[in-house]
């Protein structure tokens, strides 16, 4: 047996899928007959712009076909490899998959997709399908182990529009520690991030967007971490930050509604319903949208 069939043993993993595909070249090329040998840079870009060449101009049914394939290849592969090969592979993959869809593209129809498509796996952070919880690096390099994750890549940005639709997932409400998404969107330095459509939108009214996003997700924001990060020099991209959380987070009683909205919410999200299970609500579409964080 050859020791690239060693490597990689084909069993049930579909021709037409494009990651069966890409790992049959990788292992096939000559000079990577001993990936074990050879190393993550020597196959890393050549994975990367096998899969570029398609997300740089696929739409959203190309881009459905793609996440189906990976999510095939991950779960019903009959590929087996050396471990360390194997996470290689799959952590280049999810890396660009994930440069392309935030950092180059921006477009919150991909951003969707990837959610309903991957949703189901989304409670398991450890899962290689929970796509949304791996890291990727904004400005493409080999390595996603030095990366962020694409909520927190989305707050340093502030593209609100992206970030709405992540909180309407209940990614937010799964976070640790929610105030450092808070405290991103507010003093994060601003930087030249994704155009949209040609135009490169204010990233002032889009950091006030986020923080009334997060006032109706979470029922307490401490004002007090973000000034104590004033304290120590930080500036906020918005001069009237305070505006834009309601006394209601901090200091004053929290509004009822919003109360059972975050019960709601998070009685769906347990489930893994949102927010898809909204809408199965038998209540008003005014409060579906509100639960929804539409207002």
């Amino acid at each position: 047996m050859s020791k690239s069939t060693k490597l990689c043993r084909k069993t049930s993993c579909p021709r037409s899928n494009i990651f069966c595909n890409l790992l049959d070249k990788i292992v096939k090329r000559p000079s990577l007959q001993f990936l074990g040998q050879w190393g993550y840079h020597c196959y890393e870009p050549r994975i990367y712009r096998s899969l570029a060449k398609i997300l740089r101009y696929v739409d959203l049914n190309g881009f459905d076909a793609l996440l189906t394939d990976y999510i095939a290849f991950v779960e019903k592969s009959g590929y087996r490899f050396e471990v360390s090969f194997n996470l290689d592979f799959t952590e280049i993959c999810v890396n660009t998959i994930l440069y392309w869809v935030f950092a180059r593209k921006g477009n919150p129809d991909f951003v969707e997709l990837l959610l309903k498509k991957t949703k189901d796996y989304v409670q398991d952070r450890s899962c290689n399908l929970a796509l949304i919880w791996r890291t990727f690096t904004p400005v493409y390099c080999p390595s996603p182990l030095s990366g962020i994750t694409p909520l927190l890549y989305v707050a340093q940005t502030r593209q609100s529009n992206i970030f709405k639709i992540l909180l309407q997932y209940g990614i937010l409400e799964r976070e640790k520690n929610p105030i450092n998404i808070v405290l991103t969107i507010v003093l994060y330095p601003s930087r030249v991030r994704v155009m949209v459509d040609r135009e490169l939108a204010d990233i002032h009214e889009d950091a006030k967007t986020c923080l009334v996003l997060c006032s109706r997700v979470l029922s307490v924001i401490s004002v007090k971490e973000i000034e104590t990060q004033l304290s120590l020099g930080r500036r906020p991209i918005i001069s009237n930050w305070f505006d834009y959380i309601p006394s209601t987070r901090y200091k004053d009683p929290c509004e009822l509604l919003h109360l059972c909205r975050v019960t709601i919410r998070n009685q769906l999200l347990t489930n893994n319903m949102l927010p898809n299970g909204i809408f199965s609500l038998l209540i008003p579409a005014r409060l579906q949208n509100y639960l929804n964080l539409e207002i």
